[in-house]
């Protein structure tokens, strides 16, 4: 039986929306991974493949299929590495909308170059449904057919059980401390007594589990009071889930005067120190 769809770039289309409906609203789930593979890792490619070349006769399926795969494993990082120098980064909804606009545009392209070719010109997608026949075969060659039927089953196989069993990442806890606006370069350095100087202050739990963090700061050797959410404290007390993240801005206050004040931060975790040195700075700090 043999089949041919001439709305390759539609499904594209449709399954690309369909892979930002189930993120939104379902990101648990294995429809995210199953339409996922094939955003990033033959999409990309086959759109650009089908605009650069829209005749039939330009490539032959194999061809595109490897191009297509290739071109994506090429595309993808390319796209990253310009969301590095952007604003909002290497995350999941940059990346999602970079590479379905990605997609869009060239479909696009594709869809016009195809329109201005004559019907039998285009290329088409088509596929053939029979039985295998092992008459006229050599032994050879029904080898390699059992040996590329093996791998493609073992090839799906292991798909299967990477996805089923995913393996557990690092445990590690993100700790960090950055100026008010934001960066890792402004930070207070000159200070008075009593006056406080202010940080931001990060959290974020990579421990697979949920974990319970304390935060001192300690100021010369003597522990310093905390400025947060408009109040006073000795110390800040956070539990965090997997993945969870906690980000807020927090004034510690020097006592007394002196120069070169070593400011550290020292981080607990289930009531253990969690780093063998605290994260720290130093100020200088002058009478009121």
């Amino acid at each position: 039986m043999k089949a041919r769809h001439d709305k390759d770039l539609w499904l594209i289309g449709i399954l690309t929306i369909l892979l930002a409906v189930v993120i939104a609203f379902f990101p648990s789930t294995i429809a995210r991974i199953i339409l996922g593979l094939p955003f990033l890792l033959f999409f990309p490619g086959y759109t650009l493949i089908t605009a650069l070349f829209p005749k039939k006769e330009s490539l032959g399926g194999v061809e595109r299929v490897a191009l297509s795969f290739g071109l994506s494993i090429a595309v993808v990082p390319l796209i990253g590495l310009i969301l590095n120098f952007t604003p909002w980064g290497i995350r999941l909804e940059p990346i999602l909308i970079s590479l379905a606009v990605f997609i869009i545009a060239t479909s696009g392209v594709a869809w016009y170059r195809r329109e201005k070719l004559a019907p039998e010109e285009r290329f088409t997608v088509s596929f053939n449904v029979r039985l295998p026949s092992w008459q006229g075969q050599s032994m050879p060659d029904k080898v390699l057919s059992v040996v590329l039927a093996v791998a493609i089953l073992g090839a799906i196989g292991t798909l299967g059980y990477v996805v089923a069993t995913p393996r557990v990442g690092e445990e590690f806890t993100e700790f960090y401390i950055l100026d008010t606006g934001g960066k890792a370069e402004n930070y207070p350095t000159e200070l008075k007594v009593g006056k406080e100087g202010w940080v931001i202050l990060g959290i974020v739990n990579h421990e697979q589990e949920k974990a319970s963090y304390k935060v001192e700061v300690w100021i010369d050797g003597e522990k310093a009071k905390l400025r947060i959410d408009g109040g006073d404290r000795d110390e800040i007390r956070v539990e965090l889930e997997n993945e969870g993240k906690w980000e807020k801005g927090v004034g510690f206050v020097p006592q007394k005067a002196g120069g070169g004040q070593k400011v550290e931060f020292v981080l607990y975790k289930d009531g253990e120190p969690y780093f063998e040195e605290p994260l720290h700075l130093w100020i200088d700090v002058e009478e009121a």
